[in-house]
């Protein structure tokens, strides 16, 4: 495909989504159909999309909330040019218009205001922030509000975890670079490896296929290797999902079972731990009795500090959405907590920005249970390298 092929078929699949085609979903739609596609075409493609999405608001006031608009002020904002793309040559877009080559022109982006605690909406359209969160996220993270959004608009790093299970991390470093896969290692985790070179190579990779490594971010390791673990000690993974820290724990020498409301979300930990070579036992929902030495609650939350990773996750939260992931987060809690041991651990963690869904659900957990204690806190953004990420260590009291 050509480069301008690939800006067509980045707008038709923006403009589904903007119809209301989840982001992922219209990429896998294109795709089944696109025989013609190779590897490398797919990933570009996938790259131009999700580019748009994450700068959505600023390049949305230069060309246009369409897909063609998006895709007119990506290419300026590559320093690209524009005639070199909407050509109208076959299989690439159509000219643009007087109209559009104006608007585009008029829209050009000076940045934010200096004074980001007085930025007006083209301020937070230029920092691709919802105007309705603004006040919560700069309340939040106070002087690092637009450093914070500015990394946001970026692609994130691929991390890889060294799986303890098999290796260590310098070993999982050589035998991916024996694969041609470069990575360094990152101070957030002591099994963190950032990947520098090579990375659409990963999943191919013996190392990988072997278990020798794990996809996850270092923010996320950094919170399970955080955990007051040992070999033997029996944890549960109260919303595993896909079983990332699940995996993590396991590699630890935890005795880990995983459970989950929608047993669907588990269907890969069984491979993933074949692979890992660790056990996980996995739970029905509703179906966890008796209690725990450590219980992990993953908890749902609006994800703002992926918004790198998933950004059209930033455009559908909504105030209502936000209230009903609060009252969710405290019912997990709640849940959670009920199957700890007298003396043991309680974890909780969110990948949000957010003290509505950190630490003002836990201070209205800790109001509302007496017996239990806060001993570690930990808050990390997208500007420490990895995802924004909250982590909570409860201890409940001893018995008697």
């Amino acid at each position: 495909m050509t480069p301008a092929a690939r800006a067509q078929t980045a707008i038709e699949i923006l403009d589904r989504h903007l119809d209301g085609t989840p982001a992922e979903a219209a990429l896998t739609q294109w795709a089944r159909g696109a025989r013609f596609a190779g590897s490398g075409d797919r990933a570009a493609v996938r790259d131009l999309v999700y580019d748009a999405l994450r700068c959505r608001a600023s390049l949305a006031a230069r060309g246009g909330l369409t897909g063609r608009g998006l895709i007119a002020a990506q290419v300026l904002a590559a320093g690209g040019a524009l005639d070199a793309i909407f050509t109208g040559a076959r299989h690439a877009p159509a000219p643009l218009t007087p109209e559009e080559l104006a608007r585009l022109a008029a829209g050009a982006d000076d940045g934010p205001a200096a004074n980001a605690a007085e930025s007006s909406a083209e301020d937070l359209a230029a920092l691709d922030c919802p105007e309705w969160l603004a006040p919560l996220l700069r309340a939040d993270l106070g002087a690092d509000f637009e450093p914070v959004m500015r990394a946001q608009r970026q692609r994130a790093p691929l991390f890889l975890r060294a799986n303890l299970a098999r290796n260590d991390r310098a070993a999982a470093a050589a035998a991916l670079a024996a694969e041609g896969i470069e990575t360094t290692p990152h101070p957030l985790a002591p099994t963190a490896l950032e990947v520098t070179a090579g990375a659409r190579r990963v999943q191919g990779a013996r190392a990988y296929v072997e278990g020798l490594v794990e996809v996850q971010d270092a923010s996320s390791q950094a919170m399970v290797a955080a955990l007051p673990l040992a070999p033997g000690d029996r944890v549960l993974d109260y919303c595993a999902g896909g079983g990332g820290k699940a995996l993590a724990m396991a590699a630890r020498g935890a005795r880990v079972a995983a459970h989950d409301v929608e047993a669907a979300r588990m269907r890969d930990i069984a491979p993933r731990a074949a692979r890992a070579g660790v056990r996980i036992e996995k739970l029905a929902p509703g179906a966890v009795r008796g209690v725990w030495d450590l219980v992990l609650v993953d908890a749902p939350c609006s994800g703002s500090g992926t918004w790198r990773r998933t950004p059209e996750a930033k455009w559908r939260l909504d105030a209502a959405r936000l209230a009903a992931l609060n009252a969710l987060q405290d019912q997990v809690l709640a849940e959670g907590a009920a199957h700890v041991r007298p003396g043991g651990h309680l974890a909780y963690m969110t990948c949000s920005l957010l003290s509505c869904e950190n630490g003002a659900r836990v201070a209205a957990f800790l109001a509302a249970h007496p017996g239990w204690s806060l001993a570690v806190r930990q808050d990390l953004t997208p500007l420490s390298g990895g995802d924004g990420f909250h982590f909570s260590l409860l201890c409940r009291a001893a018995a008697g």
